[in-house]
């Protein structure tokens, strides 16, 4: 059901705690699954992400995709953390069972909201950047018939 990344990234997630006196954090949430994610943002004055830390409450899945998205933004400059969708992180993770695809949405929703937050914080405007939703589910309709 699950790949042997989904699996090693759900038993060793990477990037698990907090940042203290983050640059941006982002929490979102699925009403309808009860998956949390947090994701801390430690962004330098070149735009740079220096650090990325997650804490999720959720299923394996949910724990798979928050540290696959964290490793993937980790040393990247906003723009390219702006460039990670739902469907890169699920093809890094090599796939995940349908009923899952929700918690990579979960993953690619934080990292916007946690972007948001630092944008609002300094006054900036973040190229493609669109204010973060409380929960994933809003609208979903028509996202879910993209799968």
């Amino acid at each position: 059901m699950y790949t042997e990344k989904v699996m090693d990234h759900f038993q060793h997630p990477r990037n698990v705690g907090e940042i203290e006196n983050a640059s941006g954090v982002g929490t979102v949430g699925n009403a309808k699954c009860g998956d949390i994610m947090r994701i801390y943002l430690d962004i330098d004055d070149n735009q740079i992400i220096r650090d990325v830390k997650f804490k999720t409450f959720g299923c394996g899945a949910a724990v798979a995709t928050s540290s696959m998205a964290t490793e993937m933004v980790k040393g990247k400059s906003i723009q390219e953390a702006m460039e990670v969708t739902n469907k890169a992180v699920m093809e890094a993770l090599d796939g995940l069972p349908p009923v899952k695809v929700h918690c990579s949405l979960l993953a690619e929703e934080a990292i916007h909201a946690a972007l948001w937050d630092y944008a609002e914080k300094h006054g900036i405007k973040i190229e493609g950047l669109k204010k973060p939703k409380s929960d994933i589910h809003e609208g979903e309709e028509a996202e879910e018939e993209e799968y």
